[in-house]
């Protein structure tokens, strides 16, 4: 089985909860996606929330744009596995019966 990590998003406890952005002066940060407002670019990328913040990051607008969609791409599409336990295999009929 293939493993899919997208990049850029953080990890956390099994779940992908915020995107992995870049300030200009090279500190890494962890940003919610849920509260991206938009994205510009002129030149730097602004990227304007919700609250009306704004942060300028490295990356290029493309770039928030892509992680932004993989996140919410992931939210959606990837539901957690589901676990088994000993209580519920019981109740799985036997298929070679």
């Amino acid at each position: 089985m293939v493993s899919f990590e997208p990049i850029g998003l953080e990890k956390r406890s099994g779940d992908f909860l915020m995107i992995k952005l870049t300030r200009l002066d090279g500190e890494p940060f962890v940003l919610n996606a849920e509260l991206i407002r938009y994205v510009e670019k002129r030149p730097d990328t602004f990227i304007t929330l919700t609250s009306g913040d704004r942060i300028v990051v490295a990356e290029t607008m493309d770039d928030v744009i892509e992680r932004a969609v993989q996140y919410q791409q992931h939210k959606h599409f990837m539901p957690p596995p589901v676990r088994m336990t000993a209580s519920s295999d019981a109740s799985i009929p036997n298929a070679s019966a």
